[in-house]
């Protein structure tokens, strides 16, 4: 009798099987993004309550941004030489810095140094994770093995760990305004630096560092080639000019940047004005945080079932590109849904307005592991991390500048509606089907030729030896 050969598993990785990896990356991905969720409700109300205006809160959204988007190719080489395990670890303790910065800082530097420690961890964590999680894959199952679902449970797992940390985040203040005198009482015993809407932010300081014990414990990887300070740094420019040729080069990889830029524009919209539509709504800021708390929880709700139907979407449409259409289509009715309702708020249009931030998150979350399938086989292992930060690096880039132009445009149904546009911009480009690329030797998971890789660049040797080529997703 004959049996199967089985794929040798890279000793590595730790023999990871890939439902052991696949909890491990959600994991990963839960841990990180939960604090992140727990400032969101009180970001942007918290800068308010230190005396900020609008235009200097989006100043320091702006500064998070620009932040990720210097370091997202740098970041990107740096994982793909050294490791993922260390560039994540590095991610998690610039958080925790980061997050006690944002808690405490009453001063306008401290909250801008405290935004672009974040950015800097949110260059460093944009790949690393994932590429962990599909090079261990491919180690164990060779390289058609299935990725979708694997990429669509991480993506579910950072909705829902957002979803949980603003809905944390935002109940927390409004808790702590239950208890007579507790506010008063924190301000003054902490010489005004502690006050119910910075706890979210000082709690997620202390999730990270339990982020960083896990990452450490939890996430083998095979040795790397013993390298120097001198040589990663020497590496960086060859990472970047990688990077810039993986749009140059192909037309597939350009428009999932573009579309990532347009989602950063929708992003930066719905980020900024929501919570002042909010604590509007309820009167004070306490109450509009935790409004604004619900809210969010159901929109990242939205988006992790979004990444839940991604597959669903791309089998109904036809495959992954026309389900990335359908999507930004979702997202583009979403964003006029909210913009023709900026000036009332009767129950008619507040509900018109929740179910448009509601088709916001769907779309966003059902496009997501869509495109990154897309880009996982269009890159091999040398360079994954290095094309999920150019990836990054388009929806920061957009994201710093949308958010800056809405916190200068007059509040009204402008500044949503600019943000429609340029979704419908990105939703246009997938109207053509992308010309194929050359077949890759083997099958897929679906049994259909595989579009062959393309290598990032100068990074290539870096790489393991037994990590197969291909994969990716957002």
């Amino acid at each position: 009798m004959t049996s199967r050969p089985v794929p040798a598993v890279s000793p590595g990785h730790g023999g990871l099987d890939g439902a052991t990896a696949r909890r491990r990356y959600v994991t990963v991905s839960f841990l990180f993004w939960l604090p992140i969720g727990m400032s969101i409700a009180t970001g942007v109300l918290l800068f308010t309550e230190r005396g900020m205006g609008l235009a200097a809160i989006a100043g320091f959204y702006a500064v998070h941004s620009l932040t990720a988007a210097a370091m997202e190719l740098p970041t990107g080489g740096l994982s793909d030489v050294i490791g993922r395990r260390p560039v994540l670890a590095i991610a998690g303790l610039l958080n925790l810095t980061a997050f006690t910065l944002i808690g405490l800082g009453a001063a306008g530097w401290a909250i801008a140094l405290g935004m672009g420690l974040m950015g800097l961890a949110r260059a460093l964590s944009s790949g690393p994770a994932e590429a962990w999680y599909v090079d261990t894959v491919h180690a164990h199952a060779g390289p058609d093995a299935d990725l979708r679902t694997g990429l669509a449970r991480g993506s579910s797992a950072t909705s829902a760990a957002l979803a949980l940390g603003t809905l944390l985040g935002g109940g927390l203040p409004w808790l702590l305004g239950l208890a007579p005198g507790l506010g008063e009482w924190l301000a003054d015993t902490t010489g005004g630096l502690v006050i119910p809407l910075s706890v979210p932010a000082l709690l997620g300081a202390l999730v990270e560092g339990v982020f960083v014990l896990y990452v450490l414990s939890a996430l083998p990887e095979p040795p790397r080639p013993r390298t120097t300070l001198r040589r990663v740094m020497g590496g960086v420019p060859a990472a970047i000019a990688a990077g810039l040729r993986l749009g140059a080069r192909d037309a597939l990889i350009r428009r999932i940047l573009l579309t990532a830029s347009a989602a950063g524009a929708a992003l930066a919209a719905v980020e900024l004005l929501t919570p002042g539509r909010a604590a509007a709504l309820m009167g004070t800021a306490e109450s509009g945080a935790l409004v604004f708390a619900g809210l969010a929880c159901a929109g990242f709700l939205c988006s992790a079932l979004g990444s839940q139907l991604a597959p669903l979407v791309a089998r109904f449409t036809g495959g992954s590109e026309r389900a990335v259409l359908a999507s930004l289509g979702l997202v583009t009715l979403g964003l006029t849904l909210l913009g023709l309702t900026t000036h009332t708020m009767s129950p008619l249009a507040t509900t018109v307005a929740v179910t448009g931030y509601g088709l916001v998150y769907l779309g966003l979350g059902a496009a997501g592991p869509n495109e990154n399938d897309l880009l996982h086989r269009r890159v091999d292992a040398s360079g994954r991390a290095t094309a999920l930060s150019v990836q990054s690096l388009s929806l920061q880039l957009v994201a710093a500048g949308a958010g800056l132009g809405a916190g200068a445009l007059p509040p009204g149904p402008l500044p949503w509606l600019l943000a429609a546009t340029a979704v419908l911009a990105g939703a246009l480009l997938w109207v053509r089907r992308a010309a194929p690329a050359p077949p890759h030797h083997g099958p897929s998971a679906t049994g259909g030729p595989v579009a062959a890789p393309v290598p990032a660049g100068p990074l290539h040797d870096t790489a393991p030896e037994e990590i197969h080529p291909h994969a990716r997703p957002t």
